[in-house]
């Protein structure tokens, strides 16, 4: 285990992504992170899908049983300003954490770079300060029209990183609704809770606050702000835009502390940096009457099966091509 301190200053970053652009949106986050780090943050967290968007309104040209031309040449747009893993982009997003002496913890639009490379995951990617890519969490679920978009994910990416200020992990937006997913970021001890989101509704309070009280674990919950006039108007199918309202995303980023309480509460309509101090003491003050995968647990009751097993799809075509 990590030699742990006992605080930490911590940055959630509440901005808009350069929206289909991957080189500017990266130098957005570079900049951003420099800002954090002077601000005295030992770690920073940017929003899901912050590279190169999170394409709230667009539908990319597709109903039931058809796509259109137009929308495959947005998602070409979009599939083009992916971030492989590694790649040119993760080596700089990993010197820009080295210089500012970070943990960068930042969501990505992950473009598949082992086996099709075709297929694009919604995923979190984990910096240390001396600018090593620590690894990487692949959304499990994405949730209704982002299936159009991105894969899935498999147990081989839900990482729980020690570091000296605590252990940090990551489950994406909805995948928060998953009972079991949050049990095992638990069971692996998690203290700092990161959930990268792109749910700006007050429902979404409810649901971090329930996990800091459920998990005895700080939460850093981190979304974008976002209006219409940030979308490039060359999208093949901008028009699908028109009915949205000016402020496609109002944001909403917070910091709960270990009771389900704010440290930092909720911030609107503009883009911030949440700068809040943790005292990892409170974990164990917290967990004095509750505490989720210890006394309060049953596991003579209740057991939890965790397959952590890379999905190989070439493996398994080979497998099934080997049966008699």
């Amino acid at each position: 285990m990590t030699n742990q301190q006992s605080n930490v200053r911590v940055a959630v970053v509440q901005a808009a992504s350069v929206i289909m652009d991957r080189k500017a949106s990266m130098e957005k986050a570079i900049s951003l992170t420099q800002q954090a780090a002077e601000k005295g943050a030992n770690i920073v967290v940017f929003p899901e899908a912050f590279i190169p968007a999170y394409p709230r309104g667009l539908t990319f040209g597709t109903s039931v049983g058809s796509r259109s031309p137009e929308g495959r040449r947005d998602w070409l747009r979009y599939w083009e300003n992916s971030v492989a893993v590694p790649s040119e982009t993760t080596e700089m997003l990993g010197e820009a954490a080295r210089k500012a002496g970070v943990y960068l913890v930042i969501g990505v639009v992950e473009r598949d770079n082992e086996f099709s490379r075709g297929t694009l995951y919604c995923s979190v990617l984990f910096f240390g300060p001396d600018g090593t890519l620590l690894g990487k969490h692949r959304k499990l679920k994405p949730t209704a029209s982002e299936r159009i978009i991105w894969g899935e994910g498999d147990g081989s990416t839900l990482p729980v990183f020690d570091t000296p200020y605590g252990r940090i992990g990551a489950l994406i937006c909805w995948e928060n609704y998953m009972p079991l997913a949050r049990v095992a970021m638990y069971a692996k001890g998690v203290q700092i809770y990161i959930a990268p989101t792109a749910d700006a509704r007050e429902l979404w309070q409810s649901t971090i606050r329930h996990i800091a009280a459920e998990g005895r674990c700080f939460v850093l919950s981190c979304n974008q702000y976002v209006t219409k006039d940030m979308y490039p108007t060359d999208l093949a199918c901008y028009e699908e835009l028109a009915s949205s309202p000016h402020e496609m995303c109002p944001g909403g980023s917070a910091i709960v502390d270990t009771l389900g309480n704010y440290i930092k509460e909720p911030v609107y309509d503009k883009e911030d940096i949440l700068i809040a101090d943790l005292d990892l003491r409170d974990i164990a003050y917290s967990q004095f009457d509750f505490d989720v995968v210890g006394h309060y647990s049953r596991p003579d009751v209740f057991q939890l099966l965790v397959n952590e097993e890379k999905k190989d799809s070439v493996k398994w075509v080979k497998s099934s091509i080997s049966q008699p």
